[in-house]
């Protein structure tokens, strides 16, 4: 039976993901120039513990779940169906969100200073970023929700790694909110307020899936948010990585990731 106090922790945790992209818009705002070199080392990093809790940890823990209920065959077979099944429903909503308004396009600070469209457009763009945004960051919220829900040492990691992620989106909306109105309150609440589809995205999983949840919902939930993650990991963050910076540098950054998140989970065994 899971408490009370571990459903409060899951949520907190899911805010805390979130609305880390206001982090990205107050350094958008606030900053002078991007630190590439430092966002290309964190996106890395982020990546890095995303892949290494969805092989190691949470594709795992499904493995056990569904082979205690359908036995070993049968329960491998599901939980590699639900991880593809994971990959595919991510998949989807990136390929629907039209790449102009991909929340994951490299924004920069300087940016500011060099566009030259109109401010409608603009603004129009930093619109349509942040309900892209919100689209992606909806399944972000149900991973983060669920790994807490589990294990919160586990959501603990996967909080952070989720919010670094966030950082260069909050950017993303910012940067031409700014530039198209002047106001550095109205695009700071926008970039801020797109990061609430993450604890959204928990509180519809929390509704409609705590009535069913049984073995069987808990490790297909946990290999399709494995999935979730790897897809990320592999199409946004690594890629975005590279943009922000060199490319030793976010597989550094992916590689210090990876080890952390290792000696963290052998901490607690």
């Amino acid at each position: 039976m899971i408490s009370d106090e571990h459903v409060l922790i899951a949520f907190g945790l899911t805010l805390f993901a979130g609305l880390s992209t206001g982090i990205g818009s107050a350094i958008a705002l606030l900053a002078k120039r991007t630190n590439t070199r430092f966002l290309s080392v964190a996106l890395g990093f982020s990546a890095g513990v995303m892949i290494y809790v969805s092989f190691v940890e949470i594709l795992s823990k499904a493995r056990i779940e569904l082979t205690e209920v359908y036995g070993i065959r049968e329960g491998s077979w599901y939980t590699v169906l639900a991880f593809f099944a994971g990959i595919f429903v991510i998949g989807l909503i990136d390929k629907f969100i039209p790449s102009i308004e991909n929340p994951h396009e490299v924004k920069r600070i300087e940016d500011m200073d060099q566009i030259d469209e109109k401010k409608r457009k603009l603004a129009r763009m930093g619109i349509f970023t942040a309900l892209a945004i919100g689209i992606h960051n909806f399944p972000e919220g149900l991973a983060t929700f669920t790994a807490a829900l589990s294990d919160p040492n586990l959501g603990i990691a996967i909080a952070v790694a989720i919010a670094i992620h966030n950082i260069p989106e909050g950017i993303a909306v910012s940067v031409p909110v700014y530039y198209a109105t002047g106001s550095r309150k109205r695009a700071f609440w926008l970039s801020f307020s797109s990061g609430l589809a993450e604890p959204i995205g928990a509180l519809v999983g929390y509704l409609l899936l705590m009535p069913f949840l049984s073995p069987t919902v808990f490790g297909v939930l946990f290999a399709m948010v494995a999935g979730i993650m790897v897809f990320i990991s592999l199409d946004e963050l690594l890629p975005a990585a590279e943009e922000y910076g060199e490319h030793h540098y976010s597989i550094y950054g992916m590689i210090a990731g990876m080890a952390l998140m290792a000696v963290s989970l052998l901490l607690f065994l």
